[in-house]
């Protein structure tokens, strides 16, 4: 019972409106570690006494019993401490954030490998081993007019897959960060 502090006048606890948004908030979080996969949970900081509990509300495919579980799963989940349930959250965020880059990194490499195969190719890839200097130059030119002459005969596009290949990677690389900074490096030293 919530009840109200006799000095103060405040009430005591949280009203049944905040715990209500917290439990919707934990069923809420429940429903996402059930949709995960068995990969993505084991990459979780989830308790042992946890994961049989989402398994059978993966396994449940009937609407009502599904409902049930899950509601049982955020029962469950409601009697772990705060900082469990935070880590849990921070967790699932990292991972959305991880993907959400590896897209970027992904829809990069592609307009990439576009802007190398239109019009303006020859512009493009010098800007882009000019970016990046540790480029193998004569396989990226290689990849580039093989792609080219793919695209012209309608060939099935092996060379252009190579292409994304090459310039994902190129694209995953520090390197070239790390080129940059020993550039400014040499530039701050004494010259002769």
């Amino acid at each position: 019972m919530r009840g109200r502090d006799p000095d103060t006048g405040e009430y005591l606890g949280p009203s049944r409106s905040q715990q209500r948004r917290a439990a919707l908030d934990v069923l809420e979080l429940g429903q996402q570690l059930a949709a995960l996969s068995a990969a993505q949970l084991a990459r979780l900081p989830l308790p042992e006494e946890l994961l049989p509990h989402i398994r059978e509300a993966q396994r449940i495919t009937a609407h009502i019993a599904r409902k049930r579980q899950l509601a049982f799963l955020a029962k469950q989940m409601r009697a772990l401490e705060a900082e469990t349930l935070e880590a849990i959250r921070a967790a699932l965020a990292q991972d959305g954030a991880d993907a959400r880059r590896a897209t970027a990194r992904m829809h990069r490499a592609e307009a990439l490998r576009e802007a190398l195969l239109g019009d303006a190719g020859d512009a493009a890839l010098a800007a882009l081993l000019a970016a990046h200097p540790q480029a193998d130059h004569q396989q990226l030119r290689q990849l580039v007019r093989n792609a080219r002459a793919e695209r012209t005969h309608g060939k099935p596009p092996r060379a252009q897959r190579a292409l994304y290949r090459q310039l994902h990677a190129l694209l995953d690389d520090p390197a070239p960060h790390a080129h940059a900074a020993s550039a400014e490096t040499m530039d701050d030293g004494p010259h002769a």
